[in-house]
């Protein structure tokens, strides 16, 4: 079991080697206390693909839902290609 200070600042992958950023913080269900979403702070290159666009500073964050991890190791493997992910919504940080 990962915890969560080893999850921070981890890269994020898709099964395509795309590098989609890394991971900043998580959301928890308190009810159960699991790690529902990570939220990732995009790449440049990421955030031209998923269609969002980039602030002048700072960089863009999304919720990635918990079950489209595939592994976690030096990097955090997701289960899709970058293509299958286009719909991952936006997360403001706190």
């Amino acid at each position: 079991m990962a915890k969560m200070n080893e999850m921070v600042g981890r890269k994020v992958i898709t099964t395509d080697a795309f590098t989609l950023g890394e991971v900043t913080e998580a959301e928890v269900d308190t009810s159960n206390w699991q790690i529902t979403h990570l939220h990732i702070s995009l790449t440049d290159e990421s955030t031209k693909q998923l269609g969002f666009k980039k602030p002048f500073m700072g960089r863009v964050g999304v919720c990635l839902p918990i079950n489209l991890v595939k592994a976690f190791g030096d990097v955090i493997t997701l289960s899709k290609p970058m293509q299958e992910i286009s719909n991952l919504p936006e997360c403001k940080h706190h």
